[in-house]
């Protein structure tokens, strides 16, 4: 059975989070592994919240093979059903292919070929299939380490979370994501004084103060900070384009805005800052009140090394003392070292199944995956986003997206490299 016969069985498990219903998908691969002679037990956190672990193998080192189970809603408007797992043309049609049951397929096929090849390991392998990763991990891996600790222990994990490889110049270059964003989700209020809208100078109106406040975040562009990975990153690339430019904070913008893919340039871009987008405003409740009370729900992402601390002072710093900030959602960058074994190790394996000449770059993630539970609890996480030679880049939007699939080639590629990785490690 190859990865695609897996991915294909796991999309037509229904999972989508909420509920979650992840057991299903459990409880086939707990069968899939035992009929291939490997125990493994199912970790239900809560009804219905399944999470499979298997592991193989004795001795001082480990490694970690990390997915999640669940997938977002489907939605309307796609040309094939969701949830049927098709296999045509070389793709693996439905949702979560790319994210993430591609990968907990990927995974499980290199699982399961080094235990039916009897590869003797010289450590533990661990394979771990999670529940809640797309509803904030709380039934999952951020459970699992709190209940379980030691389910999880490894010397190091591989997760989803890089940039998809991309071609340039001729280069192919393969990322490694070595580190996430941290939230900060703020709450901004502004009060006034209420009176009928006939004679609103009699008022004080909280939406005009609200407005004030949002046009002064959207004036304060945030200050440009490279870590060292995301500049040693985006001078390769610059290399690679012939710029000849030293990259610093007071010319990146211009580097990334001679990129020909906006879509790349603009993550590069949120990779160099703290974002800030407000995506919700709630103010007034009749067209003859002039409104005593507008808040916004305000979406800000941080770089490792900034913290809650960081962004209270600079939203002061823009929008005065006048309105009330609130952060109901914070949660820390968390980052591994590219300056390390485990990371090189990735970039050998990454290097023996895409060719010797393929440039491996570190990178963060704008967003978050369970990585962030493992960095906290002390075990190193990177992620990877590896495709084959050729994919379709138009195909990552179709994550969280309509007609969401993936070609064979790339499953097959994913599962070869987590192979070799497995096998230079603990062999």
């Amino acid at each position: 059975m190859g990865p695609e016969k897996i991915l294909s069985d796991l999309i037509k498990i229904n999972t989508v989070n909420p509920p979650g219903n992840e057991i299903e998908a459990a409880i086939y691969l707990k069968n899939l592994f035992e009929q291939a002679g490997v125990p493994g037990e199912i970790i239900e956190t809560e009804k219905g919240r399944g999470n499979f672990i298997a592991r193989m193998g004795s001795g001082s080192k480990s490694l970690l093979f990390l997915s999640h189970l669940d997938v977002v809603p489907a939605g309307d408007g796609w040309d094939f059903d969701p949830f049927s797992g098709e296999i045509r043309d070389g793709m693996v049609l439905g949702r979560g292919a790319l994210d993430c049951k591609g990968l907990v397929a990927a995974e499980a096929f290199a699982f399961l070929r080094l235990a039916k090849e009897k590869t003797p390991l010289n450590g533990t392998l661990i394979f771990a299939a999670t529940a809640d990763e797309e509803s904030g991990g709380n039934f999952g891996v951020k459970r699992l380490l709190q209940d379980f600790p030691e389910k999880l222990q490894a010397d190091f994990a591989v997760n989803e979370g890089a940039e998809e490889p991309l071609t340039l110049h001729g280069k192919t270059i393969f990322f490694t994501q070595v580190g996430e964003k941290g939230t900060a989700w703020v709450r901004l209020t502004a009060k006034g004084v209420s009176c009928h809208g006939s004679i609103p100078t009699l008022g004080d109106n909280a939406v005009i103060k609200m407005v004030r406040a949002l046009n002064a975040l959207a004036e304060n562009q945030p200050q440009v900070v490279l870590i060292p990975e995301v500049k040693f990153m985006i001078q390769k690339l610059s290399d690679i384009m012939g710029e000849n430019i030293g990259v610093d904070e007071h010319n990146v913008d211009t580097v990334l805005d001679n990129f020909e893919d906006r879509s790349f340039a603009e993550t590069l871009r949120a990779m160099t800052r703290m974002t800030v987008s407000p995506n919700e405003v709630q103010g007034g409740s009749k067209t003859n009140v002039v409104p005593d009370v507008c808040s916004s729900n305000i979406d800000i992402r941080i770089l490792p090394g900034q913290d809650q601390h960081y962004v209270l002072e600079k939203l002061r710093r823009y929008i005065g003392e006048e309105i009330s900030i609130e952060m109901p959602n914070y949660h820390h960058p968390t980052f591994s070292s590219s300056q390390t074994g485990h990371y090189e190790a990735i970039v050998r394996a990454t290097r023996e199944v895409a060719g010797e000449d393929v440039i491996c770059l570190p990178c963060i993630s704008t967003g978050a995956t369970d990585s962030r539970f493992l960095r906290e609890a002390g075990i190193p996480s990177y992620g990877i986003g590896h495709m084959a030679e050729g994919f379709d880049r138009e195909l990552w939007n179709t994550v969280h997206g309509k007609n969401e699939q993936i070609e064979m080639a790339s499953l097959q590629l994913k599962a070869s490299f987590l192979e070799k990785l497995a096998r230079q490690y603990l062999i």
